[in-house]
């Protein structure tokens, strides 16, 4: 059997044994190891942080019921929330589908990518989200994010004017 322009018996098959194979080649490197995690049948997941916002029609409940449901969605297929974050409802930059605020939500995610992309297909198909992004990372930030902190929790930006220092001279 030809796979492409290759006989089938030299193409590589991607199973537990080549990422443990790519795990000591690349033993050390930070970045590999502390993004693949195995869950107990030996799937390797790795770390989200999702961010999606509902219509303002819906009420704080509704959005913390699709919540549940998106932590269910995620646990039925092998992956699991450590943290999610109810932020509001938020004035948006622009207009989205006729709506001018939104329902804020943080969720962390520990799954494997085919759980990720099933949660977000349904969430595509849900008329209540107006937009939702996942990104991959090295670690989870640990207690509140940015957004749930306090303004004099944050760590300050330093003397009267902030990072960017005095004015320059004006030539006239």
């Amino acid at each position: 059997m030809q796979t492409g322009n290759f006989p089938a018996s030299r193409v590589p098959a991607l199973n537990e044994e080549f990422f443990d194979a790519f795990r000591r080649l690349h033993r050390g490197f930070a970045p590999v190891d502390a993004m693949w995690n195995s869950n107990s049948k030996g799937v390797l997941m790795a770390l989200y942080e999702h961010i999606y916002m509902a219509r303002q029609d819906v009420s704080a409940a509704q959005v913390e019921e699709l919540t549940k449901t998106l932590t269910e969605l995620l646990e039925a297929n092998g992956g699991k929330v450590t943290k999610h974050e109810y932020w509001g409802i938020k004035s948006l930059a622009y207009r989205i589908k006729k709506n001018r605020k939104a329902h804020y939500t943080l969720i962390n995610i520990d799954a494997p990518h085919a759980a990720v992309a099933e949660m977000e297909r349904q969430m595509r198909i849900n008329e209540d989200i107006l937009r939702h992004l996942t990104i991959s990372v090295d670690e989870h930030e640990e207690g509140p994010s940015v957004m749930m902190q306090k303004r004099d929790d944050r760590p300050d930006r330093g003397g009267k004017f902030g990072d960017r220092g005095p004015r320059s001279p004006r030539r006239f």
